[in-house]
């Protein structure tokens, strides 16, 4: 493995944290309506399963897919069901006050574990990316690198995003905004889950 290839996979990995999807929106709603600590707690939970993704890529979890293309099938079933249980809860809560939404720093980390273990197309993602840029015969060491190197970049991310998005300001237009936002949020968690589970 170069550094060459290393930094391949952190322009990818860096475009596919900014786009925009259920784990970057939940990151967003997260920390403007529970505060700072709940958001980093969040992009943790989010980190730490998008980059086992990776690892499971890596150690060649994609292949089991293709040999039980069901397994594929049971986890994208679960994961849109959760995304859709989330845009419910979201809607529901939209005219709720922001008291309401603080949520303890257990419940912030499970929901955005739960979140990207409900997208087994990151495994695919992953796995694409990985025999683009890497070798076939990454060591162990090789591979572990590139695992803490995406879990410390997703980290990284929510983090900042966590502290911008808690300032007063930010805050204080959701407050302003929250039946709006938390309604659309809903109907965007809702379609994200729809199309993971009519996507093939």
């Amino acid at each position: 493995m170069t550094v060459e290839s290393l930094l391949a996979f952190n322009a990818v990995l860096i475009a596919s944290i900014l786009s925009p999807g259920a784990a970057f929106l939940m990151a967003v709603r997260t920390t403007v309506a529970a505060g700072r600590r709940a958001g980093v707690v969040t992009g943790l939970g989010l980190g730490l399963m998008a980059s086992l993704w990776t690892l499971a890529a890596l150690l060649g979890l994609e292949a089991v897919f293709t040999l039980f293309p069901w397994a594929f099938t049971a986890l994208k079933i679960g994961g849109a069901a959760y995304l859709m249980y989330l845009a419910v809860m979201t809607w529901r809560g939209a005219d709720r006050s922001l008291s309401a939404d603080v949520k303890p720093a257990r419940r912030a980390f499970a929901e955005g574990m739960l979140v990207n273990l409900g997208n087994p197309k990151s495994v695919l993602f992953a796995a694409a990316v990985i025999v683009v840029v890497f070798p076939g015969d990454l060591s162990g060491r090789e591979i572990a690198l590139v695992w803490a190197n995406h879990l410390v970049l997703e980290i990284v991310f929510y983090t900042a995003c966590a502290f911008v998005l808690s300032a007063p300001l930010a805050r204080a237009q959701y407050l302003r905004l929250k039946p709006l936002l938390d309604r659309a949020a809903a109907l965007l968690l809702g379609g994200f889950g729809l199309r993971l589970l009519l996507n093939r």
